[in-house]
């Protein structure tokens, strides 16, 4: 392993710390999260603590097709590596990078660049799919290791699912999944992470409720969450 690779390891364990920190507290009280709290995993297991499409780290915009007087739409994106000011590299909103594997993807929401842990807001190291809100109140958003993240539309709708992979990190309930009761089961050593949340802030605030599951885990998810964690957990199925 290489010094700068060994540097960037050590790094991003010390940024975990803070976030595991942060759920040692809330769970004292019932929930964990990661830190700030406004608005697409014994005792709970916190989840942790964008290149730029195309466009030299600046978020892409509209760009007219080959067809005069059409225009065509090009989405918003974020590079999977870097860091970017917020407003000017990168416009606030929601944002999701999909395809995420062995949770070498770490994101973080900082409230300035000295690099302090006290200047992170909310990180994660993500599996899978991983939704985050970017506010305009946010003044860096860092990302490495993650694939390429693309702006979605809040009020976005879909075909939700009704399985989900246990490891597949973040689901946005009428989007991904379907309101309803879910099982998983086959859970060891309670690995199994799985979260209820409001919104993508990540805040703790955010939480509605979570777990650390062994053996089988049955969670309702109501239309009225935002997202559904999952990290570690045997696949889910819904069963009513």
């Amino acid at each position: 392993m290489s010094q700068q690779q060994r540097n960037r390891s050590a790094r991003r364990k010390v940024l975990a710390t803070v976030g595991t920190l942060a759920a040692v507290v809330v769970i004292g009280a019932g929930v964990t999260g990661c830190e700030d709290g406004t608005s697409p995993q014994g005792g709970a297991k916190q989840e942790q603590p964008a290149r730029q499409g195309g466009d030299g780290g600046k978020a892409s915009g509209s760009k007219a097709s080959g067809t005069p007087g059409a225009a065509e739409k090009k989405a918003v994106t974020i590079d999977g590596d870097g860091d970017f000011q917020v407003g000017s590299d990168v416009k606030p909103g929601l944002y999701r990078t999909r395809g995420n594997e062995n949770a070498m993807c770490y994101w973080e929401r900082s409230k300035d660049a000295s690099g302090e842990p006290d200047a992170i807001l909310a990180n994660d190291n993500v599996t899978g799919t991983a939704y985050v809100e970017i506010k305009a109140t946010d003044k860096l958003f860092k990302s490495s290791d993650c694939e390429t993240w693309e702006a979605v539309d809040p009020k976005a709708a879909g075909t939700p699912g009704t399985t989900l992979k246990g490891d597949g990190g973040m689901f946005k309930v009428g989007l991904d999944i379907a309101p309803g009761t879910y099982r998983s089961t086959g859970n060891k050593d309670a690995m199994c992470y799985w979260e209820r949340s409001k919104d993508a802030s990540h805040g703790v605030d955010s939480i509605l409720a979570n777990d650390n599951a062994t053996g089988t885990a049955v969670v309702k998810v109501t239309a009225k969450d935002g997202y559904f964690k999952s990290s570690g957990c045997g696949d889910w199925a819904k069963t009513s």
